[in-house]
């Protein structure tokens, strides 16, 4: 019973758990392993080795430094550096750069880097659009470093500025004349645009005005061309009529027409009184009724 308790105690002394996201080295009488263990438990001999783990997730670094600017300014910045190490660089890191990497390797980077990129830019930059341009001109010279020692700089990130408090107020006093002129602006193109509307539209209503008053003209010219020749084409008819009614009166039928009058005169009921000359054709009829 004894024996198992030691072996049991042996046993926990000389494994090792390496957790997820972590990748795991030994180092057996200070010489590093080249083998990455993943994560999982590892066995040793703890006597003479020991497991080194390392993080491999993203760290995120932060850091509070006074950068220059290129007008000799003091700038206070909080700044954060997003990084991960590659797994299998961990031993080449242990070895070369040793656990502490960050204080021996990112920050000195960093510092150099930053203080570099910034003084070559003036204080308001660094509260402007120019802020991304100098995060990435960072990062790429902290990538330059420390990608060949094995870590990935995922991004650069500037996240707090404080400025000298009387240029805070000149950068702010700048800001909002930029916003009332870009303001003035919105509203001058506005009216702008309004007036050019209105100008379209008036345009649009003075040419329907032109169009409609085109259509009644042709209208009424065309109107007048069917009158025209509605009463051309009866006055033709009417002469034609006339022309055939004429030429159909002879003598003779003015005779016949003359009788047919007389005898239907005579049937009648009322008294008559018929005026001739006497020699010949009826001068006048007198109904009297």
């Amino acid at each position: 019973m004894k024996i198992l308790a030691i072996f049991t105690s042996l046993l926990l002394v000389s494994c090792s758990i390496v957790k997820p996201s972590q990748i795991g080295v030994k180092s057996t009488l200070g010489k590093i392993n080249g083998k990455i263990r993943q994560p999982g438990p590892v066995f040793y001999n703890p006597f003479v080795t020991r497991v080194l783990k390392v993080n491999v997730r993203t760290m995120n670094l932060s850091i509070k430094e006074n950068l220059p600017s290129k007008e000799g300014l003091t700038i206070l910045s909080e700044s954060s550096i997003l990084y991960h190490i590659k797994s299998e660089d961990v031993p080449k890191i242990i070895q070369e750069t040793g656990l502490n990497y960050e204080e021996n390797l990112i920050l000195p980077v960093f510092r150099s880097a930053a203080s570099d990129v910034c003084s070559r830019y003036f204080a308001k930059d660094m509260h402007s659009a120019k802020r991304n341009e100098i995060e990435n001109e960072i990062e790429k010279r902290l990538a330059e470093v420390c990608e060949q020692k094995g870590f990935v700089i995922e991004a650069v990130l500037l996240k707090s500025i404080t400025l000298p408090a009387g240029l805070t107020k000149s950068i702010e006093t700048k800001l909002e004349a930029e916003q009332e002129a870009l303001r003035m602006e919105f509203v001058l193109d506005r009216q702008k645009k309004e007036v050019e509307r209105q100008i379209i539209e008036a345009e649009g209503t003075k040419k329907t005005n032109v169009i409609q008053a085109e259509a009644k003209a042709e209208t009424m010219r065309i109107e007048s061309e069917g009158r025209a020749k509605s009463i051309e084409i009866e006055a033709k008819a009417n002469k034609a009529a006339n022309d055939m009614l004429n030429s159909s009166l002879t003598l003779n039928v003015l005779k016949l027409k003359q009788i047919d009058a007389f005898v239907k005169l005579s049937t009648s009921p009322n008294t008559k009184t018929v005026v001739t000359d006497g020699k010949g054709s009826v001068l006048n009829l007198i109904d009297d009724k």
